[in-house]
Formats: C-alpha cells, structure tokens, sequence
C-alpha cells in the first residue's frame, strides 16, 4: 500500500513541475502602461459640457483685448469675406493660371517685400540677417529676372521675414491693445503702426518702379492681395471650435513674441 502511495505521490509531483514549466513558456503579458495612455484612464463628468470645459481652458489665453466687442465683429465680418469674395476669387485664380505663372508672381512680389525686411533687420543691427537679405535682393532680381524666379533660396539665402511692428518690439515698445483688422487680419496698435510705416518706406523707395506703376494701374495692388491670400494658409473656421477668436488672439500673440525675440 505504501509503494503505492509514493507511486502516485511521484505522479503529482512530475504534473505540477510541467505544469509550472508550462506556463514559463508561455509568452510573458505585460498590462498596458497607464503612464503612456493616460486618458484610457480618465474618468469625464458626463454631465459636463464640453464648450464649458473648453472656455475654462481658455482662461490662461488671456490677451489685452478693450477692443474686443468690435474686434469681434471685424473677425465676422472678415470671415465672412473670405468666404464669399476672396477664396473664390483665389479660388478662380488658381483655376485660369498655371502653377508656374503663380509662382513667378509670388516670386515677384516677395522680391519687393525684402526691400522693407533689408530696412527692417538694419534697423534692428542684425547684421548677419541684413548680408543676408541684400544677398537676397543682388540675387533675385539679376539673376532671377526682377525676381521672378527665386535663386537664392536654392543658394542657402532664405527668406526672413522682417517688418516695422518687430524693429519697434526689437527697442521695446509694447504691442498694446488687440485689434482685429479688416481683410488683414490680426494685429495690434504697435504693428498697424508698423503697417503703415513699412507702405510708406516701400513708396518712397520705389523699388523697381513698381509703386509709382501701381498708382497708375491698381490691379497690381489687386493681384498682389490676392497673391497674399494665396500663400496664406489659414482658413477661417478651420479650427471648428466656437472659440476660435480666442484661440486666433492668442497664437497671433505668442507668435509676434518669438518673432520679435529671435
């Protein structure tokens, strides 16, 4: 009877070792890392409202903005403009001319806007960035035939945008209130101020002959306001968020800031 009891206890025992040997070779299930998706861990209020939750966020987006309740109605006002005039217009630019054709002609006028950012970067003793745009200037409109082929990008002199409102934050001067401009877009004082510096510097230098040309011929202002849309990207409403305004006024902040810093 004894021999038998060691004999079955032997049995049990070789069971139980391959089964633990078993499950040694089984692949080893590592549990998903809270820490790398924390919001599979969040737990909402359903009963919050997800606007609400937004406009508390926004509350550190603070910007000066005594102008707001006008500024609002030129945001509208502007984007409904854009809708229904100028993206079909740039719309139906892009449709009659050819790729080439409106790349000479944003070649072309960006040529004209290195004349202020030259001025602007001296203003500001960039030295390096100044060497930089003449090269730009020399290159581009000898070469790239009065600009309107951009060699010296391809020769490592990029484009840098310079205007008046950074060379009066460059010494200091606030921005002051938040203004939202008609068809321009955001602004504030200092750089609507700069604005109308920088127009006044590209008409008295007349580089090229281009604004005395242009006061006789204003479709050249036309197609350069539609070339400027063209290359701009931003589309209103894109943000889908009915705090977009917000979010506009603070990104158009922070940017001038690093602008200006860097």
């Amino acid at each position: 009877m004894a021999k038998y009891l060691l004999l079955l206890a032997a049995l049990m025992c070789a069971g139980v070792a391959n089964a633990d040997n078993s499950k040694a070779q089984e692949p080893v299930k590592v549990d998903a890392d809270g820490f790398k998706e924390p919001l599979t861990k969040l737990k909402f209020n359903p009963g919050l409202d997800q606007r609400e939750f937004e406009r508390s966020t926004l509350t550190a987006l603070n910007v000066y903005d005594p102008l707001e309740s006008w500024n609002r109605r030129v945001y509208h006002f502007n984007y409904r403009f854009d809708q229904w005039v100028f993206l079909p217009v740039v719309n139906g630019y892009r449709y009659v001319t050819p790729s080439f054709l409106r790349t000479g002609v944003s070649n072309f006028f960006n040529n004209l806007g290195d004349v202020p950012n030259l001025m602007n970067s001296l203003l500001q003793l960039k030295g390096h960035r100044s060497l930089e745009t003449t090269g730009r200037l020399l290159v581009n409109t000898t070469i790239g035939i009065a600009g309107l082929w951009d060699p010296a990008t391809a020769m490592g002199l990029p484009r840098q945008s310079e205007d008046f409102g950074q060379t009066l934050g460059f010494y200091g001067v606030p921005g002051g209130a938040y203004l939202m401009l008609p068809i321009f877009g955001p602004s504030n004082l200092r750089d609507t101020g700069g604005l109308l510096v920088d127009y006044s510097a590209e008409s008295q230098i007349n580089f090229l002959n281009v604004s005395e040309v242009s006061s006789n011929h204003p479709e050249v202002w036309a197609l350069r306001a539609v070339d400027k849309r063209y290359q701009t990207s931003f589309r209103y409403g894109q943000m889908n968020s009915p705090f977009e305004y917000e979010k506009v006024r603070y990104i158009y902040t922070e940017s001038r800031k690093l602008q200006i810093a860097e």
